[in-house]
């Protein structure tokens, strides 16, 4: 298969824990070919979707010189097996005029994962309250007397930025409402952007469970990001740490009920996140922890991936043969 990976620059990627590298890996030694390019080598000409792309080769070194270019040409996305969506946030309006064509290369014929109506339709925060039995209480506005007024029910909130990554802008207010005005003011730019604020989760001292979903299948491991030095946020961006583990009895009652309903909607990878008995997000964007998982417990994520999209992708592939 011809596989063409929308990415981040390659220069960029942190080889030792990047998902899309496993997934590079996992393809390459299958002896896929692997192609590379960025928003804005994408662009519609005479009607096409076209981008310019990097044809590539892993080297076997996880240094700075992982990869190596063998090629640089221009191809129709519909030319491609598949074209897979792996751009990190911010879902900013870059992001979405990149979903744009991408849905008009679909239309053209490219099989693209995940789907970009399904990426632009699901929003990684709001998103949970498609399934309101797996969520904490949580209110979304930007009026600060309704904010203060949920913080005055629930005591201990976590408010959150809606655009938020990685655990940027996220705040914890407790019973003693320290701080509770300037920290809503802050985060909804005096009044006129919606956040999140959802009733703290204490579990979240043992971590907050990544989920991931491949294919309609759910991965029998979650990596649960522990907060360190008195933080509340889990993330590994903001330096919590990732432990392995097998899924909870709750970990598969959620993931088991979502992972249909979110492959029908095309989103062919997805990771949830967790914390004690609740669903607190849905990431679609460029959902990871694939080599934490696998180096921890030997289970193969990113070969499950390549497994999943070839299965997915051999009906087509026969017909066109």
């Amino acid at each position: 298969m011809e596989i063409a990976f929308l990415t981040d620059p390659l220069d960029t990627f942190k080889i030792g824990k990047d998902s899309t590298f496993a997934i590079m890996q996992a393809a390459a030694a299958r002896e896929h070919t692997l192609y590379a390019f960025e928003q804005p080598d994408i662009s519609l000409s005479d009607e096409k979707v076209t981008a310019q792309v990097r044809q590539i080769s892993l080297t076997g070194s996880e240094t700075a010189d992982w990869y190596r270019v063998e090629n640089t040409l221009s191809r129709e996305l519909c030319q491609f097996d598949a074209v897979i969506v792996r751009k990190d946030p911010p879902f900013d309006m870059n992001y979405v005029f990149s979903t744009w064509l991408l849905e008009i290369a679909e239309w053209q014929g490219a099989r693209v994962f995940n789907r970009p109506r399904a990426l632009r339709d699901y929003s990684e925060k709001l998103s949970i309250a498609r399934f309101p039995q797996f969520v904490v209480p949580t209110r979304v506005g930007s009026d600060k007397a309704m904010l203060q007024e949920f913080h005055a029910v629930h005591h201990d909130v976590i408010f959150k930025p809606i655009d938020g990554m990685g655990g940027a802008g996220v705040f914890r207010i407790g019973p003693d409402g320290m701080n509770l005005g300037a920290t809503i003011e802050m985060l909804t730019r005096e009044g006129t952007t919606p956040v999140m604020a959802q009733r703290y989760i204490p579990e979240i001292r043992l971590g907050d469970k990544r989920i991931l979903l491949i294919a309609g299948e759910v991965v029998p491991y979650a990596l649960a990001r522990t907060p360190q030095a008195g933080e509340v946020r889990g993330n590994l961006a903001a330096g919590g740490i990732g432990i392995a583990q097998p899924l909870s009895d709750r970990d598969k009652q959620i993931a088991q009920t979502l992972a249909p309903r979110l492959a029908e909607e095309g989103l062919f990878l997805v990771g949830l996140d967790v914390i004690g008995d609740w669903l607190t997000e849905i990431n679609v964007t460029s959902p990871t922890c694939f080599r934490e998982i696998t180096q921890q417990t030997g289970f193969d994520v990113a070969g499950l991936f390549v497994t999943a999209l070839e299965n997915t992708l051999r009906p087509a592939m026969s017909r066109a043969h």
